[in-house]
């Protein structure tokens, strides 16, 4: 059975920097491998998932081109970056949109399944997540680190050639995803992946949920999970409209890959271990809190605390927290990677990304910045 941290004690660390095309350019030339592999597993994913050959995928993603280049040029510039990078004469700017539309091409029926939470603990947020996906994409994850002039420093876990993904910024904004499987989808909006990446060029969570709002919100049903050091929102998006989602009087909020709050959508039940996932995030962290307050609990709850005591909970499985594959279905599907972010006012950010699944010992865990 396929291991997503077999082979990550050799993760990529990236230092990219420059202007739009020469972070992607960077982006494309070292991930070249990476990237190539990653059109490949995409092209089997979209064939099984969706019946589409690539020829169909391309045409979904060539939609985005002009969406792309009128609300977000720069990333555009970006994914040309990548597409030049890579050098190769079958691969072009079409493919590397459809990697970074890949959740809306799939039009939400992708089988994927993450927990995410906010925290907000006395003068500590904590924003963390278990990112569930197909084991087949976990050799391919890289870390990098953005530097571009305006805005604040990057970092993220992404898979390569995909411009945004889970993560924080030096101004203490993070971001974690949840998908959401329903309809429609609008191809005059942007890919959530892309939202993503704009969140983290803001300064403050209020600064990019006003951007998201600028730009009409999102072009596929998706959760986004957004923090800095004054607390979490839950943005409920939709190519129909958002619902924003609070903190619980814990400071808590934790959300799967279900909607709670936005009903503008189409949503049938697809992930019966989300409801489950859901309370019983919610039922650990309060375990974990259990008798202590304030500064106290602040101290009490930090990464390595998260992911043995929630993070690495295998209840319910194989939907549990921590995702093992289901030995009914032939596609092999865990737990990634888990990531914990961690903003203090008067710090600098941090995150420790560890991968593959927390309930599996001896894993290698990172830390951003490095």
């Amino acid at each position: 059975m396929g291991d997503p941290s077999s082979v990550m004690h050799k993760i990529p660390k990236l230092e990219l920097k420059g202007s739009s095309y020469e972070v992607g350019l960077s982006h494309g030339t070292l991930l070249r491998t990476q990237i190539l592999s990653q059109l490949e597993i995409y092209r089997d994913i979209f064939q099984d998932v969706r019946k589409f050959d690539w020829a169909r995928v391309r045409s979904v993603a060539s939609e985005y081109h002009a969406t792309i280049g009128q609300l977000a040029p720069d990333l555009l510039e970006e994914m040309r970056g990548i597409a030049d990078g890579i050098g190769a004469s079958d691969v072009d700017i079409t493919d590397i949109i459809a990697l970074n539309a890949r959740s809306e091409i799939a039009l939400g029926q992708w089988d994927d399944g993450c927990t995410a939470l906010s925290w907000k603990l006395a003068d500590k947020q904590i924003l963390a997540q278990n990112w569930d996906w197909r084991t087949a994409v976990g050799k391919n994850l890289a870390l990098v680190s953005i530097r571009q002039e305006g805005k604040p420093d990057i970092w993220m876990v992404i898979e390569p050639g995909i411009v945004g993904k889970i993560g924080f910024n030096s101004a203490s904004v993070g971001v974690c995803l949840n998908a959401i499987r329903a309809k429609p989808i609008d191809t005059h909006l942007l890919p959530v992946h892309l939202l993503l990446r704009i969140a983290l060029e803001c300064t403050s969570s209020q600064a990019a949920i006003a951007k998201i709002e600028v730009l009409g919100g999102a072009s596929s049903s998706q959760h986004i999970l957004i923090a800095d050091s004054d607390g979490g929102v839950g943005l409920e998006l939709s190519p129909r409209g958002g619902a924003y989602l609070e903190e619980n009087e814990l400071g808590l909020l934790v959300h799967t890959n279900h909607f709670l709050e936005n009903k503008l959508v189409d949503e049938p039940p697809w992930l019966s271990g989300s409801p489950v996932r859901l309370a019983r995030a919610y039922a650990l962290c309060e375990t974990v809190a259990a008798g202590t307050v304030g500064h106290e609990l602040a101290s009490k709850v930090t990464p390595d605390v998260l992911r043995r005591k929630v993070f690495a909970d295998t209840f319910n499985s194989p939907q549990a927290i921590c995702c093992m594959a289901d030995l009914s279905r032939t596609e092999i599907i865990e737990t990634i990677f888990n990531i914990v972010m961690t903003f203090e006012r008067g710090k600098s950010p941090t995150a420790e990304v560890l991968i593959g699944r927390p309930a599996s010992s001896g894993r290698p865990v990172y830390t951003m910045p490095w």
